[in-house]
């Protein structure tokens, strides 16, 4: 296959907001791609090399200014070989012989392929093929059953493998994709709730309601006194975090698999600044009084037996069991299942008396659906919160003159587009924020204009709202009410934002 029909599929993406259209564009070139390029083939069009970070940056390819081919002579697997070549190359001298093999590469490009192979580096392809329209893509192009594509997914954590399991195996093939200890399982996410009668009211009464901390979500795999750790990105911290470690490694088990949160809480038990938690997750040299606490809510696996597909009941007996003893009772996150109203309330009370954000409702009869936000968990706090993606910022005013402040806010597009914006804001930003998001912003900037500048989608921020209401304003029709900046979510990446049906469930009335 030649790499240049990658780049007109990745164009065919980029023109259209269908998620069908999309769809349909990577399932016709996957039916296309031979043995290895069924791996290469959706992990660029994902934005990423089978390769992972290469570490290109602009200032090495800004001197690549080569004369591009004047037709398309390079195949997927030529490129492939390349960025392999690339990403091998190491020790003394290794910056030139990169930039060598480089320049060979680019020589061999067309100018649509040198542009696709420059946003592929630097990790700036935005054309809306988002991990969902890939797998819908990898489902049509197999013909199997898109549950089945996104369970082996779900279990594997990787596109590449996830569509050449189904290209090559089917169905039989997906369905023989299982838990696999020390490879983290993509993990279950909460839909925003607009209130706890609503929920419940939605849920039932057959709900599990807990704690919801503001904390770092952490997965934990035991094999023997192997113990490793995973954040909710499936970034592995195990080196960090020596005392999480050892409390899973005193645990009476031989295999298990625990979800949960983790925070750093100060002398009084209660929870610390979120930045002191995540210092534990990006420092080389972490604070040594910041000692995480690790409270988890649900087990994917026990002593050879996987959970994931029993009901959550099932799942909380089985942790209850594991955390039995009055030395790892503190392990559990605190929560009463099949509450009262007036007990799920004095839950909601007790999180928030004890600093936390609010609380999670679970229904107790479902499975774990890794990698999604529905019904089954939705999360209640008093003031609403989204984490959203930062499209643009505005030149301040006034006080702010010189300074980058008004941010503009995107929500997730759940059909696989750019993020849809939604509102504006400039309220809740200190002195410190506003002077790191003016030395931040231009590095990251798409366009420049007088008024300001116009992002690439990387960065994500929490928001506090009051909510959403109807407006012609914005594409998805729908804009914040009253947003103010919370922080920025250095933890989560745009794939992980809100989409825009969780704005659109703010709605008054909606």
């Amino acid at each position: 296959m030649l790499f240049a029909d990658v780049v007109t599929a990745s164009a065919a993406v980029a023109a259209t907001r269908s998620r069908t259209a999309k769809a349909t564009a990577i399932a016709d070139l996957l039916r296309r791609a031979d043995g290895d390029e069924v791996r290469a083939v959706p992990a660029w069009l994902a934005g990423d090399p089978l390769q992972g970070r290469l570490g290109v940056g602009w200032r090495t390819l800004s001197r690549l200014a080569h004369d591009p081919a004047t037709s398309p002579q390079l195949t997927v697997p030529d490129v492939d070989r390349a960025l392999t070549e690339l990403a091998g190359t190491t020790g003394t001298g290794s910056a030139a012989r990169r930039e060598a093999l480089l320049g060979q590469l680019f020589t061999a490009a067309t100018t649509d392929e040198q542009r696709f192979l420059v946003r592929l580096l630097t990790g700036e392809l935005r054309q809306g093929a988002l991990e969902g329209v890939v797998l819908d893509a990898i489902a049509a192009a197999a013909d199997v059953p898109t549950a089945a594509v996104r369970r082996a997914f779900m279990l594997s954590g990787s596109l590449p493998d996830t569509a050449a399991t189904a290209l090559a195996g089917g169905t039989d093939a997906l369905e023989a994709v299982h838990l696999r200890i020390g490879r983290p399982v993509r993990p279950m996410l909460a839909g925003p709730g607009a209130s706890l009668d609503a929920v419940l009211a939605d849920l039932g009464d057959a709900v599990a309601v807990e704690h919801k901390l503001d904390g770092a979500r952490i997965q934990v795999h035991r094999d023997g006194d192997v113990v490793r750790v995973w954040t909710r990105t499936l970034r592995e911290v195990t080196d960090g975090v020596p005392e999480l470690v050892a409390q899973v490694r005193s645990l009476p088990c031989r295999t298990a698999v625990l979800d949960g949160e983790t925070l750093a809480l100060d002398d009084d038990g209660r929870p610390r600044a979120f930045q002191d938690t995540m210092s534990r997750f990006g420092s080389d040299e972490p604070d040594p009084a910041v000692v995480l606490s690790p409270f988890f809510f649900d087990l994917l696996h026990l002593d050879g037996r996987d959970l994931l597909d029993e009901p959550l009941a099932v799942r909380l007996d089985a942790l209850a069991g594991l955390l039995a003893g009055a030395e790892h009772a503190a392990l559990r996150m605190p929560g009463v299942r099949r509450p009262t109203p007036e007990q799920a309330a004095e839950v909601l009370d007790a999180a928030l008396g004890a600093g936390h954000e609010g609380v999670v409702v679970k229904a107790l009869d479902a499975p774990y659906a890794a990698g999604r936000r529905g019904r089954a968990w939705q999360k209640v706090k008093p003031v609403h919160t989204l984490d959203l993606v930062v499209l643009g910022a505005e030149w301040g005013y006034g006080r702010r003159a010189g300074r980058l402040s008004n941010i503009h806010l995107g929500a997730r597009d759940p059909d696989g587009g750019e993020p849809v914006m939604v509102g504006k804001t400039f309220k809740g930003m200190t002195d410190e924020l506003l002077d790191w998001q003016t030395r931040t912003f231009p590095g990251l900037a798409r366009e420049q204009h007088e008024w300001g500048v116009l992002l690439e989608p990387e960065l994500v921020v929490e928001v506090a709202l009051d909510g959403a209401q109807r407006s012609p304003r914005y594409p998805g029709g729908v804009a914040l009410r009253f947003a103010r900046v919370v922080r920025y979510r250095p933890d989560r990446s745009p794939a992980d934002a809100d989409p825009l049906d969780a704005v659109r469930a703010l709605l008054a009335g909606g």
